[in-house]
């Protein structure tokens, strides 16, 4: 059989499991299976074998570890009121920005992705905080919603993530590294969002006009007290971080017991908090685990088969240009994205899309990020985009409409992408800084 034949029935076959309705991770194991046991002609104590010692050395990396510690530290803050302090300590000091209370939604979003490392949990915590307090105060339903869509996806760019972390697992890139890669790309999408708010209210000023004067009140010692919860877990978690006194699984640890000390000190731990908290925490690593283990067997599977090095080489003769590449995969991200979420969409393509970048001379710390962004533009596009499902929970507007809202901030996400592209030291100089400073 062809090398093309060969990718055509492994294409078919993904795109039968998974659109049966079947756990990703099981549709991914099955795939390899079926092409080990029907294309590779190899028995069944072979491929048991095989996913055997897959199994254990996906399992095992230390820095899987990273995964459950945050995932815990984020939902820990969840089930606290930091997110109504983060709104009342932010409310005063954007007030006199065009656009006023809308860049809480920009600018609370990107400070609690530093302690979420999740696009839904931030769109989730943020949102049921801000967009109360917006339609008390008339703000636009549209562009309130759109924002929080948009500024929500900043869960997965902005360090700790957890898709940079599996990332950096399955690429064998330094998760240290890609934090700092994450950092200014994920300040200019911010900057971009609240730009255009800002922009779209002083043409429009009924935008954000309601209520005003309601809004101007004095910056307090109190305001900035609010903040102080989470800055403070963002310094202890990336500050360990990047000066190299802790790796990312142990600054997870840490985070965890900062964010225990902090729910202590504002009376909020009760052991309610800790046991649902400790569920969710252990369903979601249980989920994402399990892709990574299904991922890493797929790959090794299309291995086998030779796939990525023969995918590479059937468009090396095509002689594209190397941003006639980009754009070709960035295309190939957004049709996954109507479809699968973020890991899902990491786990499954990179296999074969990370040897095209790394034969046609990009940096796979920069390409981390542009996949983040691209996994970014899926959480915001429908039929599958979780920003949308939550905010549709959120607002009870039908998912057409929050999807329209979402439209301009898509749109501004793409302008973020192709500014990365143009200009990939956005993503490579802080790495590279941090190193030559260590």
């Amino acid at each position: 059989m062809t090398d093309i034949g060969a990718a055509l029935i492994v294409l078919l076959l993904i795109f039968l499991f998974l659109g049966s309705g079947i756990w990703v991770f099981i549709g991914l194991i099955l795939v390899s299976v079926t092409v080990q046991f029907f294309l590779l002609d190899f028995s069944l104590a072979r491929i048991g074998s095989i996913a055997t010692k897959i199994m254990m050395r996906s399992a095992s990396s230390w820095e899987l570890a990273a995964i459950p510690m945050f995932i815990w530290m984020g939902d820990i803050i969840f089930r606290t009121d930091i997110s109504q302090r983060l709104f009342n300590g932010l409310a005063p000091l954007v007030a006199r920005i065009p656009g006023r209370l809308l860049h809480v939604n920009i600018v609370g979003c990107t400070l609690f992705a530093a302690v979420s490392g999740s696009s839904t949990a931030t769109t989730a915590t943020v949102g049921r905080i801000s967009l109360d307090e917006l339609t008390k105060r008339q703000y636009d339903p549209l562009l309130a919603v759109g924002s929080l869509a948009g500024a929500g996806s900043l869960g997965l760019l902005i360090p700790p993530s957890i898709v940079m972390i599996v990332y950096g697992i399955l690429a064998e890139v330094s998760i240290v590294s890609l934090f700092a890669a994450g950092v200014l790309p994920g300040l200019m999408v911010a900057a971009l969002y609240s730009t255009y708010i800002a922009c779209r209210a002083s043409l429009d000023p009924v935008i954000s006009a309601q209520l005003a004067a309601q809004e101007k009140l004095p910056v307090r010692l109190g305001d900035f007290l609010n903040l102080v919860p989470i800055v403070l877990l963002i310094v202890i978690v990336l500050g360990a971080i990047y000066s190299g006194l802790a790796t990312p699984s142990e600054a997870a640890a840490i985070g965890v017991l900062a964010a225990l000390l902090i729910a202590v000190f504002t009376g909020q731990l009760t052991f309610a908090v800790i046991g649902e908290s400790l569920i969710n925490a252990v369903k979601m690593s249980a989920m994402v685990i399990s892709l990574v283990i299904a991922a890493a067997l797929l790959s090794t599977t299309m291995g086998y088969l030779h796939l990525p090095q023969s995918v590479a080489s059937l468009i090396a003769g095509l002689e594209l240009s190397p941003y006639a590449l980009v754009a070709i995969l960035a295309l190939f991200y957004v049709l996954l994205g109507l479809f699968l979420e973020g890991i899902s969409i990491t786990v499954m393509s990179l296999p074969i899309t990370l040897p095209l970048i790394v034969q046609a001379g990009f940096d796979p710390l920069w390409f981390g990020v542009f996949l983040i962004l691209m996994v970014e533009l899926a959480t915001i596009t429908p039929p599958v985009g979780f920003n949308l499902f939550v905010l549709q929970g959120l607002t009870n507007m039908p998912i057409s409409r929050v999807a329209r809202a979402s439209l301009p901030f898509f749109l501004l996400l793409c302008l973020g992408v192709i500014l990365l592209t143009a200009f990939p030291n956005i993503a490579l100089w802080l790495p590279s800084a941090l190193k030559g400073g260590a």
